[in-house]
């Protein structure tokens, strides 16, 4: 991108100003994995931007829970509180990850505790790769289910200034 995703701004926001702000509508404690450019706590994956599965981790220690916890990378400015509200209000403690045009959207999804142990002992094999929290043990939020309360769109991300100009964002 040529740039921190954070720090990109959209519609006035910063893409973590936002990714904080439909948080913090659902969560509570919400914490920035990243380097601290948003009010709320936050803490440095290790090593600094090494990924979302490195975040995960750090962000999970931070808050001291075994989990759920709800994860929601910067680049996704399409997500809004109603798809947070879905993965966090969903019933028990299993991992939830929503299927957008047959794919796992893993960087907006609830882990749940068996998902953060399995995101530590992977990061500390030197796995980088978000899959590997969720292992085969998570449920899918359908597409019509999300769908209900969200737009098409909504996990679209942002990984190329292309995809900036694409989006009419740029």
């Amino acid at each position: 991108m040529a740039t921190d995703k954070a720090s990109i701004v959209v519609d006035g926001e910063t893409l973590a100003a936002r990714a904080v702000r439909v948080l913090t509508a659902v969560c509570d404690p919400v914490v920035e994995a990243g380097p601290g450019v948003t009010g709320v706590p936050a803490v440095r994956e290790d090593p600094p931007g090494a990924g979302p599965l490195a975040a995960l981790v750090a962000a999970t220690a931070a808050l001291a829970t075994p989990g759920p916890v709800v994860l929601l990378a910067c680049d996704m400015p399409f997500v809004e509180e109603p798809v947070l509200r879905l993965l966090a209000e969903h019933g028990g403690d299993a991992s939830v990850i929503p299927v957008a045009g047959g794919r796992l959207q893993l960087a907006c999804a609830r882990y749940g505790p068996e998902a953060i142990a399995r995101a530590r002992a992977a990061l500390a094999r030197g796995e980088t790769a978000l899959r590997a929290a969720a292992g085969d043990d998570y449920e899918e939020l359908a597409e019509d289910v999300w769908r209900a309360v969200a737009g098409p769109d909504a996990f679209l991300d942002l990984d190329t200034p292309g995809d900036l100009a694409r989006l009419g964002l740029s």
